[in-house]
């Protein structure tokens, strides 16, 4: 590689008074490389996550960028300023109760009706004991 695909330069940023150094400009963003960024004013979504918190309808105000190793590859992050974030809404009955149904839904075995107590896989939407039997009878049929 002959040169720095995102060389450092100064521009004035949303956390700080006076101009810091960036990697440039990603979609109209700051862009700052891993580890440059600084943690007690920005953080990425599952950050604020983490500490209970949300974005609070707030766009991002930088772009986190790093690279693999291994297979060279880049990746973009999105982040948002801590001191904007809200905490979390809480969970209310109503939300509980179609997060139970759902997860209900997944447990049901489309073949015997019943509930075996884990999630069916939906590569076949059935219980062990269903898809055993399933696979014996059609290997018995085929011999």
């Amino acid at each position: 590689m002959a040169g720095k695909t995102f060389p450092w330069t100064t521009a004035l940023v949303p956390w700080a008074d006076g101009p810091q150094y960036t990697r440039g400009v990603h979609d109209g963003l700051p862009l700052l490389s891993f580890g440059c960024a600084p943690r007690d004013k920005l953080a990425t979504y599952r950050q604020l996550r983490a500490m209970g918190l949300r974005p609070n309808g707030c766009d991002p105000v930088a772009v986190l960028y790093g690279r693999h190793n291994r297979s060279g590859k880049t990746w973009f992050a999105s982040l948002y300023l801590i001191a904007n974030a809200a905490p979390v809404r809480p969970m209310t009955p109503a939300k509980w109760t179609a997060l139970a149904k759902a997860n209900l839904a997944r447990r049901i075995c489309c073949t015997c009706g019943k509930d075996p107590l884990y999630v069916v896989p939906t590569s076949t939407h059935q219980c062990w004991k269903c898809f055993e039997a399933n696979e014996n009878e059609q290997n018995g049929q085929a011999a």
